[in-house]
C-alpha cells in the first residue's frame, strides 16, 4: 500500500543505479528527477539456488557498490531473474542463448522474480522488498523466435525478452505485477521510498 508522504521530499538526491532503459522509463514516467550510476558487480560470483535470495542479494549489492560513490542520495537497485522449471534464466549470451531460452518459455508459464532495494548513502539504512510475478507466453514458432532474436531485443533481457517490446506479442496472460516484469515493480518501490520520507506522490 502507497503511503502518501504530503508531497513531502527528502533532502536526498535520487540515484537509479542501474543501465537498463527500462527502469530508467519507469522512473522517468513517474515524474521523478534522478541520475544513473550504474552498478558494476560480478553477478555470477552468487549463488543461483535461490531466486529470490539471489534478487535481493543482487540488489543489495548494487545499491551498496553505487552508495561509494555518491554521498547524500537515496539509491534505487533492482535486479531481475526469469525461472523456468527451478532454472534460472538470465540475460542470453548470445542468439544462441536467447533461441533456447525462448523455445523453453513457448506454450507455458513462468516466473518473473524482481528485487528491489532503496539505499541511503548518507546513514547506510536501506530496505529490501521482492515481486514475484506469473507470466503465460503463447505459443512461438520456429521463425517467430528467429525472427524476435534478429530485432536485438532479447540479448540484454532476462528470459530473452521484454514485454514491453515485441516480446509482448507472445504473453498470453501475466498475474502479478507489469512493472515487476519489466524490471522494478513500482508499488513497492513506492513503500520503500516512503520509509525515507520520499513520496512519489
Amino acid at each position: 500500500m502507497i503511503k502518501k508522504a504530503n508531497n513531502i521530499k527528502s533532502d536526498l538526491k535520487l540515484v537509479l543505479a542501474s543501465a537498463s532503459p527500462r527502469r530508467e522509463e519507469i522512473l522517468t514516467q513517474l515524474n521523478l528527477k534522478f541520475t544513473i550510476v550504474p552498478a558494476k558487480i560480478d553477478e555470477s560470483a552468487f549463488d543461483h539456488s535461490d531466486p529470490v535470495e539471489l534478487v535481493k542479494v543482487l540488489a543489495e549489492k548494487k545499491a551498496s557498490s553505487v552508495s561509494k560513490l555518491v554521498e547524500d542520495a537515496l539509491i534505487i537497485a533492482a535486479d531481475t531473474v526469469v525461472v523456468h522449471n527451478d532454472q534460472v534464466l538470465g540475460k542470453p549470451a548470445n542468439k544462441f542463448e536467447a533461441k533456447k531460452m525462448l523455445k523453453q518459455l513457448s506454450s507455458d508459464k513462468h516466473q518473473v522474480i524482481t528485487g528491489v532495494a532503496v539505499l541511503n548513502s548518507r546513514t547506510g539504512e536501506s530496505y529490501l522488498d521482492y515481486n514475484i510475478t506469473e507470466v503465460k507466453m503463447t505459443a512461438i514458432s520456429e521463425s517467430e523466435i528467429e525472427n524476435y532474436v534478429e530485432t536485438g531485443e532479447p540479448l540484454d533481457k532476462a528470459g530473452a525478452y521484454a514485454i514491453q517490446g515485441f516480446g509482448g506479442l507472445f504473453v498470453e496472460e501475466i498475474k502479478g505485477s507489469y512493472y515487476s516484469v519489466m524490471g522494478l515493480p513500482i508499488h513497492q518501490l513506492a513503500d520503500l521510498m516512503d520509509k525515507f520520507n520520499y513520496g512519489i506522490l
